[in-house]
């Protein structure tokens, strides 16, 4: 099959219509990603009013990261293919049809396919918007809004379960759907009416041996680590346990096995300019690095998210509320800060950041493995403000910077891999944390943790985050190169923004 493959330039752009696309995108996916940790808080309320087991309900989780982990590795190729426009209507489409069903769902069957619909929007938003960053900000102001970006990332699931826990203490399961229809509609509405094409589109095919070794690949390594994860959660030694450890390894396996097929597909279609996602984003030896560290810094961020409730509601016998707001100063201030860190970066790079960075996420977690049952609330929400303080210093410099390595065409891809990896090393970070805890230090009684089982879970995890210091001070600062063309508000001239 004959394709071209030249891409076809962007349309120029004014400064307006460029706030106006970045607002959008950004607050699309503050809405997406907020609604991804909703439904953890509410899973008791679904066990009671279905009738179903805890097992059978921790699939409006599993379900929403399985079809994330699936569609993710795609919209490397949507992007090339498709308009800014036409892409985020879609994505946006999905996600509104998936909320709506959700909001009318009469039983769990259905709920579960309203997920999987909302996660398929979900999976493109994101991509969609680091690769319009850096189509539209010159390099001289990514960092500033990459920061902001990060300012979603970081407090939108933090805001999740404590939004959730509120609206579950004043109305039924249904309004954690209702209330996310407006904002969704808005969002929708407005992208449908003054979206612009800022891509740059070239006609490649889709491969579809890719697409079906990607499935069980990327399906089965986020499944496979979500059922190591619950075994560790669930009691040790019990049979529900011993079940989902054994599905995990299997599922694993599975996954690596297709996951090393499909790269070697992806190298040969390469050659071609027809890879669903192209590795040579690997080749850049900054890109990399910030994969690398990334992909430490998401596992101690998703498991330190599951951990602290865990241990402040089990161990140190607080109520789920308390053990929300623990973890919502960190969160906050990780938000708060990465705009600034974002606007720092542009004028210092990285390592006046990350070197700081990594040494504050280590030194804390290696605190935070002395946690004891005794260990006063106020000391665990301190500790997690450094966790919270670490990652703003980590996430905005490395994701800019990281990016900024690659050439435009590797951009989408570049971005779909940031998504991958983030959601991969979410769930491996969830797995390792409780299955450490588990194994290690199995709890007694009732509860499914135990200090002991805390410290060795955070000790493993300072251990990661301090072997990752020397791979931190190989980062060098990528300036980036050209810029997005803007036309005046008249339309009559043309500016190229560079740095």
């Amino acid at each position: 099959m004959t394709t071209t493959n030249t891409p076809a330039p962007p349309t120029p752009v004014t400064d307006a219509q460029r706030r106006l696309v970045l607002g959008v995108l950004i607050g699309s996916a503050f809405v997406v990603i907020l609604n991804e940790t909703l439904m953890g808080v509410a899973i008791p309320r679904f066990i009671q009013v279905f009738d179903i087991t805890a097992t059978t309900a921790q699939w409006l989780t599993t379900a929403f990261m399985l079809t994330l982990a699936v569609v993710i590795p795609i919209t490397g190729w949507l992007l090339q293919r498709f308009s800014t426009r036409a892409l985020f209507v879609t994505a946006m489409s999905l996600f509104t049809s998936g909320t709506l069903l959700g909001a009318v769902a009469p039983f769990f069957e259905l709920l579960i396919v309203a997920r999987v619909i909302q996660a398929s929007g979900t999976a493109i938003v994101m991509p969609m918007l680091f690769t319009t960053v850096f189509a539209l900000v010159p390099p001289h102001r990514r960092g500033q809004v990459i920061g902001t970006v990060s300012t979603v990332i970081a407090v939108a699931p933090a805001l999740g379960p404590s939004l959730s826990g509120f609206i579950l203490s004043i109305a039924d399961w249904h309004w954690l759907f209702i209330t996310m229809l407006p904002l969704t509609t808005t969002a929708l509405v407005v992208g449908a009416l003054r979206m612009v094409d800022v891509s740059q589109r070239r006609g490649s095919r889709l491969d579809v041996l890719s697409i079906m070794l990607s499935v069980p690949g990327f399906g089965g390594l986020v499944f496979g680590l979500a059922q190591l994860g619950e075994g560790g959660h669930a009691a040790a030694g019990s049979a529900s346990g011993s079940e989902s450890v054994v599905t995990g390894a299997v599922s694993l396996g599975v996954g690596v096995v297709a996951l090393t097929l499909f790269v070697l597909r992806q190298l040969r279609l390469q050659r071609t300019d027809d890879a669903l996602l192209d590795m040579r984003t690997f080749a850049e030896r900054q890109f990399a690095l910030s994969i690398g560290i990334i992909t430490v810094a998401s596992m101690a961020l998703f498991g330190a998210i599951i951990i602290i409730p865990l241990y402040v509601q089990e161990v140190l016998g607080a109520s789920p509320l308390v053990s929300g707001l623990v973890i919502l100063p960190g969160a906050l201030l990780q938000g708060l800060m990465a705009p600034l860190i974002g606007r720092r970066y542009d004028k210092v790079g990285p390592r006046s950041l990350v070197i700081p960075g990594i040494v504050l996420m280590a030194t804390t977690l290696w605190a935070m493995s002395m946690f004891t049952s005794a260990t006063p609330i106020w000391l665990v929400a301190v500790a997690n403000i450094g966790i919270g303080l670490g990652l703003a210093l980590l996430f905005t410099p490395l994701l800019t910077n990281g990016l900024a390595a690659l050439k435009p065409q590797l951009n989408p891809y570049g971005s779909a891999i940031v998504g991958t990896v983030q959601q991969v090393a979410g769930a491996a970070g969830i797995a390792l944390f409780l299955s450490v805890a588990a194994f290690v230090a199995p709890a007694t009684g009732e509860a499914s943790i135990s200090a002991d089982g805390v410290r060795a879970a955070f000790t493993v995890a300072a251990a990661l985050a301090t072997a990752v210091i020397p791979v931190v001070l190989f980062v060098r600062w990528q300036r980036g190169t050209g810029g997005p063309e803007v036309t005046t508000e008249t339309g009559s001239t043309r500016v190229v923004e560079s740095a």
